[in-house]
C-alpha cells in the first residue's frame, strides 16, 4: 500500500478536535502517578516464601491496559475530527483541430536531396513527429500521385495513424502529380467536420499535370467551408539527383531538372487564410511543422476537483472496540482486589 499517497489525499473536515489529543499524554501520566501512589498489597509476616514465586504475567501487563484505553480515546479523537479520503478528478473540454494531410506521391518525391534519404523518407518522418505531438486533433492522411485516395480517415488513434504513414511508398498510385485531387480529397473529408479548426497541410514537390479537378477550383471549395491550407513546397528548386536502377552498372544517380509551381501553392494558401512554405532539407521541413504546430493549437480547458469520502468509521469502531476490551478485562481478568 502507498501509505505516502494514502496520507496526502487524508483530510479532516473538523479539525479542531485534533487539539484533544493533547490531553492524552496529561491522561497517561496521571494513570502512571496513581498506580505508583495508590499501590495496593496485603500484609504477610514472611514475605520471603511470595518472593520466589515471582510476579505473574497478569500482573505484569496489568499497567498496560491504561494504553488500551488511551488508544481507544485518541482513535475516537481522530474519529470526532472527521478523516476523508479525497479523490482528485479533472474535467478536461477540449476544441480539438481536424487535420488532414496530404503527401504527393509522385516519382519526383524519390529524389535525394535531402540526403541520405529522399524526399518522401524525410516528409515521413517529419509528419509522424508532428503526430506524435499534437493531443486530441483528429488527424488524417491523404495521398496523391495522378489519383487520389484516402489512406487514413480522421482518428485520434495515432498509433494506427503512424503505422498508415509508415506504409506508405512511392510506386503505389500512377505516376503524375494531381493536386487539385489531392486537396479536394482532402477537403471533402472535412466537409462534416464540427471542429472549431479545419486545417489541411499540402506536400508537393511538382506542378499539377493530372487529375480532373483544378487546385483553384479545390482551393476554392476549401475557402467555402471555412478550411485552411498549409502548402509546402518539398525539394530544391533546379537540378536534383534521382537513383536510377541500371540493369548494367547497378544503382546509379541521375540529375533531373526539378521545377515547383510556387505561385500556385502560395495562391491556395492565401486565398483559404493559410501560409506556403519551402522546405529544401530536412530541417527547414522540421521548422514548417513546428511552425504549423505552434499556429494550430487544441484549446483546453481542465477543471479540477477533489470529492471527499468519510472514513471516520475506521477510526470510531476500533476505538469504541478497545475501550470495551479494557473495561471488560480491568473488572475481570486482570481485576485489582484492594
Amino acid at each position: 500500500m502507498n501509505w505516502a499517497g494514502w496520507f496526502a489525499r487524508l483530510h479532516f473536515a473538523d479539525p479542531w478536535f485534533l487539539l484533544l489529543l493533547l490531553i492524552v499524554p496529561l491522561l497517561w501520566a496521571r494513570s502512571h502517578w496513581v498506580q505508583r501512589r495508590f499501590r495496593g498489597g496485603l500484609v504477610f509476616p514472611k514475605t520471603s516464601l511470595a518472593q520466589q514465586l515471582g510476579r505473574s504475567w497478569t500482573v505484569r501487563f496489568r499497567p498496560w491496559l491504561a494504553l488500551l484505553k488511551l488508544a481507544g480515546i485518541s482513535l475516537l479523537v481522530v474519529a470526532f475530527a472527521r478523516p476523508q479520503l479525497g479523490s482528485a478528478e479533472e474535467d478536461i473540454l477540449t476544441e480539438g483541430v481536424d487535420i488532414m494531410v496530404a503527401v504527393d506521391l509522385s516519382g519526383s518525391m524519390a529524389a535525394e536531396d535531402f540526403r541520405p534519404k529522399n524526399r518522401l523518407a524525410v516528409a515521413k518522418q517529419v509528419i509522424q513527429d508532428f503526430v506524435r505531438g499534437r493531443q486530441s486533433d483528429r488527424i488524417g492522411l491523404v495521398i496523391f500521385a495522378a489519383r487520389s485516395f484516402t489512406k487514413c480517415p480522421l482518428t485520434i488513434d495515432y498509433d494506427v495513424l503512424l503505422k498508415q504513414i509508415d506504409d506508405v511508398e512511392l510506386g503505389t498510385i500512377d505516376d503524375g502529380t494531381a493536386i487539385g485531387s489531392g486537396l479536394a480529397n482532402a477537403v471533402n473529408r472535412l466537409r462534416l467536420s464540427k471542429a472549431k479548426s479545419r486545417v489541411i497541410i499540402l506536400l508537393t514537390d511538382g506542378v499539377n499535370n493530372s487529375g480532373e479537378i483544378d487546385p483553384s477550383t479545390a482551393a476554392e471549395l476549401a475557402r467555402s467551408l471555412g478550411i485552411k491550407v498549409y502548402t509546402v513546397g518539398v525539394g530544391r528548386e533546379g537540378i536534383a539527383p534521382f537513383p536510377v536502377n541500371d540493369p548494367v552498372f547497378g544503382r546509379r544517380y541521375v540529375d533531373v531538372e526539378v521545377k515547383i509551381d510556387e505561385d500556385l501553392l502560395k495562391k491556395i494558401a492565401d486565398s483559404t487564410g493559410g501560409q506556403y512554405f519551402r522546405a529544401v532539407d530536412k530541417d527547414s521541413l522540421e521548422k514548417i511543422f513546428k511552425t504549423i504546430d505552434s499556429l494550430e493549437k487544441s484549446r483546453i480547458s481542465v477543471k479540477s476537483y477533489t470529492q471527499y469520502h468519510e472514513v471516520f468509521g475506521h477510526c470510531l469502531w476500533p476505538g469504541l472496540g478497545l475501550i470495551l476490551v479494557e473495561s471488560l478485562l480491568s473488572h475481570t481478568r486482570f481485576r485489582k482486589l484492594p
